[in-house]
C-alpha cells in the first residue's frame, strides 16, 4: 500500500509539472501575440488543438484532446491557441449537422429493412394456419369429416413450420455487421418471390375456396401443406444463394494501404463489389498493423531538408551570369542527390541502434518489476488475508520502476499515442491476475500488433467512402480496381481472377521399378 501511495504522490509531481509547464508556454504565446489582438486582424474565433506528430486516428476533436491529456505521462505536449476555448467555427458547425444527418439516414434505411422483413416473415407463417383455421371459422358445419389424415396433416405443418422458423431465424434475423450503400441484390429478389409466392396463393384461396366455400377440408389442408413444403425449398434456395455461393475461392484480392504501401492477399468467392469491401475491412482490422502517421513524417521531413537546403546569392546584381548560377545549382544538386543515400544509411542506421538499445533498457526494467512481483507475492502469502494487495494495487506499486523506460522506447518507435498510462496499468494489471511472464507483458509494445488490438476509440472509422467505376452491386469481375476511403488513409484493392488448372495424369508401370541384382560367382575370399 506504501508503494501505491508513493506511486500517486509520483504521477501527482507529473501532472503538477506538466500544468506549471503548460500554463508558462500559455502566458509566454499570449505575451508575444498581444500586438496582434490589438490591431484586430484576428477576427475568427476558433480553437487549434495541435496534437503530436502521431495523432490519434479518426477520432473526433473531443476525444483526441482528452487522450492527451492522459498521455501526459509520456511528457507530450498540447498547445492550445485561440480567444476563447469555448469557441466554434462554421466548419464544425456544418460537419457536425452533416454527420447528424448521415447517421438519421442510416438508421431510417437499417430499420426501414428490418421492418419490412419481419412483416413479410410474420405473412409467412401466419398464411397456412389462417388456410386452415378460416374454413373451421366462417362455414364449420358444411365441412367434411376428415378424421386422422387432417390430424396427422396438422403435426406435419406444425413441425414444417418450427423448422421453416428456426432456420429463417438463423439465416435472417442475425444482427448486422455493416450498413451498405445498396441493398443485397441476392436478399432483395429472394424478398420479392416469397411476396409474390404467397400472394398467389391467397388469391387462389381467396377465389377458389372462399368464394365457392369449398367443403373439402382435406383438400384445403393439403393445400396448406403444399405452401409450407414451398417455403421450405425457397429456404433452401436462400442458403445456396446467400451462404453457399460464395465459399468457392474464385479471386484473389490484394489491398494495398495507400499511405506505407502493407499489403494483404485475400481469396474470395462470387460476391458483389460492395460485399467484397465489407469482407476487406473485416480482414483489415485483423491482419494489418495499425495505422501509425507517425513513421511517415520523418521521410517527409528528409525531403523537405533537401528541397530547401540550396540558396544561391547574386553579388553581380540582377539579370547578370545567369547561366553561371543556374550551371552552380545543377551541380549543387547533384552533388546532394548523390550523398542523400548516405544521408538516409546513416539516420536509419541510428535510429535502429537507439531502438535496440531502449528495447534492452525496457526488458530488463520489466523483468526487474516482475521480479519485485513474485517477492511481492510471496510477502503477501505471509499476511492476513484482509492485507493482501490486488492485482491492481500490485500493477500501480511495480510500474514507476519500468514507466520511464517504456517511455523512451514507446517514443523512439512512435507509439506513444496508442498507448495511455490507464492502457498499460490495465495491461499490466491483466499478466499480473493471469500470472504471465514478462516477454508476455512486452509482447504488446515490442511487437506492433493488428488493428483490433489497440483501444477503439483511436483507429476506429465510423465511415468508410467506396469508390469504384462499376456498380457496387455487381459481381467481382477479373481487372476490376476499387478504392476504400476513410479520413486519414485509403485501400487499394486490386482484383484477379484464380486462373483455371488443368491437370494431366502420368501412369508409371510398377514393373519398371524392378532391377535385377547379379553378383559374381568369384569373390576375394
Amino acid at each position: 500500500m506504501s508503494a501505491a501511495m508513493d506511486t500517486e504522490s509520483t504521477y501527482s509531481g507529473y501532472s503538477h509539472y506538466s500544468g506549471h509547464s503548460k500554463k508558462a508556454h500559455r502566458q509566454g504565446r499570449d505575451r508575444h501575440k498581444s500586438p496582434r489582438s490589438k490591431d484586430g486582424s484576428r477576427s475568427e474565433k476558433s480553437v487549434t488543438i495541435q496534437t503530436p506528430p502521431a495523432e490519434p486516428l479518426l477520432g473526433n476533436d473531443a476525444s483526441r484532446a482528452e487522450e492527451g491529456q492522459d498521455d501526459n505521462w509520456g511528457e507530450t505536449t498540447t498547445a492550445i491557441t485561440g480567444t476563447s476555448e469555448h469557441s466554434i467555427s462554421q466548419e464544425d458547425i456544418a460537419r457536425i449537422s452533416k454527420d447528424l444527418e448521415d447517421s438519421v439516414g442510416l438508421d431510417c434505411k437499417r430499420y426501414l429493412g428490418l421492418t419490412v422483413a419481419a412483416v413479410l416473415g410474420l405473412l409467412v407463417f401466419l398464411t397456412p394456419i389462417a388456410f386452415i383455421l378460416l374454413p373451421q371459422i366462417l362455414w364449420r358445419d358444411d365441412l367434411e369429416p376428415c378424421g386422422t389424415v387432417c390430424e396427422g396433416l396438422f403435426i406435419s405443418v406444425a413441425f414444417k413450420l418450427l423448422i421453416l422458423l428456426i432456420g429463417t431465424w438463423a439465416l435472417f434475423f442475425r444482427q448486422p455487421k455493416a450498413d451498405l450503400p445498396r441493398v443485397f441484390v441476392f436478399r432483395a429478389l429472394l424478398l420479392v418471390l416469397i411476396f409474390l409466392f404467397v400472394f398467389s396463393y391467397w388469391l387462389f384461396y381467396g377465389v377458389r375456396i372462399l368464394d365457392s366455400k369449398d367443403t373439402n377440408y382435406q383438400g384445403i389442408v393439403q393445400y396448406a401443406v403444399s405452401l409450407v413444403d414451398a417455403l421450405l425449398f425457397i429456404h433452401y434456395l436462400a442458403i445456396v444463394l446467400l451462404e453457399l455461393r460464395q465459399l468457392q475461392p474464385m479471386f484473389t484480392v490484394k489491398v494495398v494501404r495507400s499511405t506505407d504501401g502493407e499489403s494483404r492477399y485475400y481469396s474470395l468467392g462470387h460476391l458483389s463489389i460492395q460485399r467484397a469491401a465489407l469482407v476487406v475491412l473485416e480482414n483489415y482490422y485483423r491482419d494489418f498493423t495499425v495505422y501509425n502517421p507517425a513513421l511517415l513524417t520523418a521521410s517527409k521531413s528528409r525531403a523537405a531538408k533537401h528541397m530547401a537546403g540550396l540558396k544561391v546569392y547574386n553579388v553581380d546584381g540582377p539579370g547578370n551570369n545567369a547561366s553561371g548560377q543556374s550551371r552552380a545549382m545543377i551541380a549543387a544538386a547533384a552533388r546532394r542527390r548523390d550523398s542523400s543515400h548516405n544521408e538516409l544509411y546513416y539516420e536509419e542506421a541510428d535510429h535502429e541502434r537507439r531502438v535496440r538499445k531502449r528495447r534492452a533498457r525496457l526488458v530488463v526494467a520489466v523483468e526487474e518489476a516482475f521480479t519485485h512481483i513474485k517477492r511481492l507475492q510471496a510477502e503477501e502469502q505471509q499476511k492476513a488475508p484482509g492485507e493482501m494487495m490486488d492485482p491492481r494495487e500490485a500493477a500501480q506499486a511495480i510500474f514507476p520502476s519500468m514507466a520511464r523506460a517504456l517511455q523512451k522506447y514507446l517514443r523512439t518507435t512512435r507509439q506513444q499515442q496508442y498507448h495511455s498510462m490507464e492502457s498499460i496499468l490495465q495491461h499490466l494489471s491483466f499478466c499480473i491476475t493471469n500470472n504471465m511472464t514478462p516477454k508476455a507483458f512486452l509482447e504488446r509494445y515490442l511487437n506492433p500488433g493488428p488493428t483490433l488490438q489497440y483501444d477503439r476509440d483511436r483507429w476506429f472509422s465510423k465511415q468508410w467512402t467506396l469508390v469504384s467505376e462499376e456498380a457496387v452491386t455487381s459481381g467481382l469481375q477479373d481487372g476490376i480496381v476499387f478504392v476504400l476511403k476513410c479520413l486519414d488513409f485509403s485501400l487499394v484493392v486490386n482484383v484477379k481472377k484464380i486462373p483455371f488448372i488443368k491437370l494431366s495424369e502420368e501412369f508409371i508401370d510398377p514393373k519398371s521399378h524392378k532391377f535385377v541384382l547379379r553378383l559374381q560367382s568369384e569373390t576375394s575370399v
